[in-house]
């Protein structure tokens, strides 16, 4: 005869117990996925296709070369021309991180003695960066001025304060402002491209994989914001029947 080591109703509710899903980050860390499918407050991405991807020229990047989604090349190139010829900008804008792999984005995490946790204030753990897409990149401006690259000093910078006027001209809108409801870090140099409009070229695209990010957390500056409507509920019906008298009937 088989002897049950645990009590029955115990080993039931183990049987049964609901599955926490987990998020695969580095050697031997994890983290819990939550309800709405965000790790860290970050939401979910997926690879870009590698046949969608192309090259920025060498001449526009510091660093690793910069790959992005073909569509929006064109009007990332038109960024950098623009703020070229603008003596606002006060030096150059160049594109630092574009797009990274989940497995590339496994190695920028994984660095360091830091917890997952304390990581993924300033870096979104793989498979939940913006950056797999192909959509999104870094800037960084030259000369530094004393401002290292990613840090919230750039957003005093005169080709930052550029960038908040014009990328919008050209489709890109910043993913994570000061105070953003995601609670991810304040990063005035990350931008995605969503197009100057839903009809650009790629764009419906972009703004699908950017779908629930710009609804749930909106960027700013943004463009062609996502109205939420509330629509409200039916108005109850009252039915109303008539009174009969039982007595009258007799």
């Amino acid at each position: 005869m088989l002897r049950c080591t645990l009590p029955l109703v115990p080993a039931l509710i183990l049987a049964f117990a609901p599955v926490v899903a987990q998020a695969q980050l580095c050697e031997g860390q994890s983290a819990a996925i939550a309800a709405d499918g965000r790790a860290f407050g970050h939401l979910p991405y997926g690879d870009a296709p590698e046949t969608e991807l192309v090259t920025l020229p060498s001449e526009y990047s510091v660093g690793n070369p910069c790959v992005v989604r073909a569509d929006a090349l064109p009007d990332l190139l038109r960024l950098f021309e623009a703020a070229r010829g603008d003596p606002a900008v006060m030096g150059e804008l160049k594109a630092l991180s574009c797009q990274r792999s989940i497995a590339r984005q496994r190695t920028v995490f994984c660095r360091g003695s830091d917890t997952a946790a304390d990581r993924a204030i300033s870096v979104a753990p793989p498979g939940y960066s913006e950056h797999a897409t192909g959509y999104a990149l870094d800037f960084a401006v030259r000369p530094r001025n004393g401002c290292p690259d990613a840090e919230a000093c750039m957003a005093a910078t005169p080709a930052a304060k550029w960038l908040r006027l014009n990328a919008p001209r050209f489709g890109f809108e910043q993913s994570f402002p000061g105070g953003n409801k995601q609670n991810v870090k304040w990063e005035p140099w990350h931008w995605r491209w969503v197009g100057v409009t839903a009809a650009a070229p790629g764009a419906a695209k972009a703004r699908f994989v950017f779908a629930r990010a710009r609804k749930l957390y909106p960027a700013d500056p943004v463009i062609d914001p996502v109205v939420v409507r509330v629509v409200p509920p039916p108005p109850k019906l009252i039915l109303r029947l008539p009174v009969i008298d039982v007595k009258r009937r007799r």
